[in-house]
């Protein structure tokens, strides 16, 4: 009896044809053969068995081909193979430089294929340099990798590098319909594909899943006897379970996947797999994500029938609660409880959403809530002498709780008010002169600081309403919050004042302004500033003396940004004067701050010290002299 050989061994390619899925590098290697422009260092990197090590040997074949070759002849003495995850230390890289220096005895060129080159060692990288980055012109080197990040960057900067790419599933599948029918194995389709997508890429891991499904099922390959062997789930359990969830049938669904727990497979495996279903149902609801199902044409139209029935945004529900439920599994202590919560869950979503689309009624009787009109009005506006009841139709409305009837109803009820206590009384002459006229700001502030919501205990029925408060006296609403109506109403005066000041009539005087003129009254202003107590504005005008830029800019350097928001805030009075005395009505002011000025002047008592320090020194020989304190 013959012995038995591996797929993968048996049907390596041995041509640049034969190669699945590498079509540009394989293209790329026969036209540099073919050229004579093959660097003497190649990188090939890639995921494994992808083909890299058959590249590698395929090439060292090629390059000694010189028509003159017996049939069969692989140049076996010209070609080293080193493992370096065995051979990784200096000594075995020192031996193959020693190697390297003796020329062929057969053939044009050796070639030296050094597998897994990430495993060497710093030393033997480095001992490997020199070698690599000038060979002799007989020896070409071939370095294969699945890591190609380990390998350090002066080797990197060395070599030609090839990234070889996964192995897609069609190009799989295609090639495992060719190795079938050379072993006269009868593999449907949906097999094929189910290999394949478990290869996961690696044509290799392919090949080594084919030999074991056949050795199981003969030469007859079904996809049930292939989703036995391999331990995966059907598709037609997922097909099933989606079936329940969309009739919201949550007993027979926990009853399905207690089965599929009988059947030894795990409570992961099956929840990752419906959320994998739930993303290829939401590829083929359109036209043009169609192509991402990677899959068999009659599985495929399996799908497209049950995405018909499954809208958008359940979809989108359900792929949500199943990912999530992914992503919990391994932190949860009661794996089964967490999957059957999100099955609970997931059979829910659809009976939700036709509940949120007929507009069904809340779960709490409407028994329990009247609906009265909202007839509390604005404080913001002027009150008439009397305010009429709004019509309930046309005010809005809010749900309050009922009063129990044994219960006494309280006189705050909006609707048993009499009917003089609904009309509002007229304002007094103080809160008519605090408050703006329909000032649509400050009205939700208004209306909250003047109108709070009647306090509700625990059952939902209002408390008894305090008596209102008196009215606080001009004199007592002078130190208020800075969101009170008085501060809003200044900040308002303010802003006006500089929209006034910047908006100036074209046909008020311009009369030129000369820098001395301009000097004089500033400080004829500053003198009346003094004079008045406002000395902390004087101090900050007279900081710095102010010049003219341009016809109309006064521009004045101010040491701190403090300085500066005290003179904005009253520059409106300096302005005014300016332009009166200077006949100018276009003058504005222009303020800057320089912080290097501000070393000039002395704030603290250190720095007042240091001053006076400077202009007599025998200051400090005094201080040390009495042991005096600043």
């Amino acid at each position: 009896m013959e012995p038995f050989i591996v797929s993968a061994r048996k049907y390596r390619p041995q041509q640049f044809e034969d190669v699945i899925g590498q079509q540009a590098i394989t293209r790329t290697l026969e036209n540099a053969i073919a050229s004579n422009h093959l660097a003497q260092a190649l990188l090939f990197c890639g995921p494994r068995g992808v083909g890299k090590t058959t590249c590698a040997r395929i090439l060292a074949k090629k390059i000694n081909e010189d028509g003159n070759q017996r049939d069969g002849e692989d140049f076996a003495f010209n070609i080293f193979e080193l493992d370096a995850a065995s051979n990784n230390s200096v000594d075995d890289i020192r031996n193959l430089i020693d190697q390297v220096r003796i020329p062929p005895q057969v053939g044009k060129y050796k070639v030296y294929i050094i597998d897994e080159v990430h495993m060497l060692s710093q030393a033997a990288f480095n001992a490997f340099l020199k070698t690599l980055e000038e060979p002799p012109a007989h020896a070409i080197f071939i370095l294969a990798t699945t890591e190609k990040h380990k390998i350090i960057p002066t080797i990197l900067s060395r070599c030609q590098i090839f990234d070889f790419r996964r192995i897609t599933v069609q190009d799989g599948v295609d090639y495992l319909k060719y190795i079938a029918g050379q072993q006269g194995v009868e593999a449907e389709e949906e097999a094929l594909h189910m290999i394949a997508q478990k290869a996961d890429g690696a044509m290799r891991d392919a090949l080594s899943i084919f030999d074991r499904v056949v050795s199981f099922a003969g030469n007859q390959l079904t996809r049930k006897a292939v989703a036995e062997n391999l331990n995966v789930l059907d598709v037609d359990v997922y097909f099933h379970s989606t079936d329940l969830i969309l009739e919201g049938d949550i007993p027979a669904l926990l009853l399905y996947f207690n089965q599929v727990l009988a059947q030894g497979f795990d409570g992961h495996h099956f929840i990752s797999g419906l959320a994998s279903h739930f993303r290829d149902l939401m590829v083929c609801r359109h036209q043009d994500t169609v192509a991402l199902l990677e899959t068999s044409e009659a599985t495929r139209q399996r799908y497209l029938e049950q995405s018909q029935r499954c809208s958008g945004p359940f979809l989108l529900e359900v792929l949500d609660l199943a990912n999530q439920c992914d992503l919990d599994y391994k932190s949860s202590k009661n794996h089964r409880l967490l999957v059957e919560l999100c099955l609970m869950k997931l059979a829910s979503v659809e009976q939700g959403q036709k509940k949120k689309t007929r507009g069904d009624a809340p779960l709490i009787p409407a028994s329990r809530f009247t609906v009265v009109p909202e007839t509390t009005p604005s404080l913001a506006t002027p009150a008439a002498p009397e305010t009429q009841v709004p019509d309930p139709e046309d005010a809005p409305t809010h749900v309050v709780p009922e009063t129990p009837a044994e219960e006494p109803v309280q006189p705050q009820a909006i609707t048993e008010h009499p009917e003089s206590e609904m009309k509002s009384e007229p304002p007094t002459p103080e809160v008519q002169a605090s408050e703006p006229a329909k000032n649509p700001e400050i009205s939700g502030n208004a209306t909250a600081a003047r109108a709070p919501e009647t306090p509700t205990d625990v059952s939902g029925i209002p408390e008894e309403q305090p008596a209102r408060p008196a009215l606080p006296t001009p004199q007592q609403r002078q130190g208020v919050s800075g969101l009170s109506l008085s501060s809003i109403r200044a900040k308002k005066a303010h802003e006006q004042r500089k929209r006034e000041a910047e908006e100036v009539p074209e046909e008020l005087p311009d009369d030129p302004v000369s820098e001395e003129a301009m000097q004089t009254h500033w400080k004829a202003f500053v003198g009346t500033l003094e004079a008045s107590g406002k000395k902390i504005l004087a101090a900050s005008l007279s900081t710095d003396t102010p010049k003219l830029q341009g016809p109309h800019t006064i521009w004045i350097e101010l040491p701190n940004s403090t300085m500066k928001k005290e003179v904005e805030r009253d520059q409106y009075e300096l302005m005014r004067y300016l332009k009166q005395e200077l006949n100018n009505h276009h003058l504005h002011l222009k303020i800057t701050v320089n912080e290097e000025t501000e070393r000039q002047y002395a704030f603290t008592p250190q720095e007042k010290y240091e001053k006076l320090r400077e202009q007599n020194p025998a200051l400090d020989l005094l201080r040390k002299t009495f042991d005096l304190e600043l």
